[in-house]
């Protein structure tokens, strides 16, 4: 079973940036035919996607972030990053990192353990 392992979150000021990473326990066969995706989860609020890039390299964001993160890949090294920049207090999450491909009516979709990111005022 692949597990995804999400780094860098943490605590940062309002203004600030992080950049997350994401990196899978072991190689993912077609990984590069996969959508690589971030999640994140405020308390009392549901799961909500921020930014996805897909295996022909669109990419998708949330329109609260739109500007401030990029999304982006590296299929050699089973990694996906999301680089936050102008953080703002309405950021802080959990973030989850998600990497999708449905295949002949199967769904490969793997998630990681989530990683906390705090932006004070």
């Amino acid at each position: 079973q692949v597990q995804l392992v999400e780094s860098g979150g943490g605590l940062v000021q309002a203004g600030g940036s992080l950049r997350l990473s994401c990196t899978a326990s072991r190689r993912i066969i077609g990984i590069n035919a996969m959508d690589w995706g971030w999640y994140r989860q405020a308390p009392g609020k549901q799961r909500e996607l921020v930014a996805r890039v897909t295996s022909e390299h669109r990419t998708t964001y949330a329109d609260s972030v739109k500007g401030r993160f990029t999304i982006s890949r590296d299929d050699a090294a089973n990694t996906g990053y999301l680089q936050m920049n102008s953080l703002k207090p309405e950021d802080t999450a959990v973030y989850y990192c998600n990497v999708y491909r449905r295949l002949m009516a199967v769904d490969y979709d793997y998630w990681g353990q989530g990683t906390q990111v705090t932006v004070s005022s």
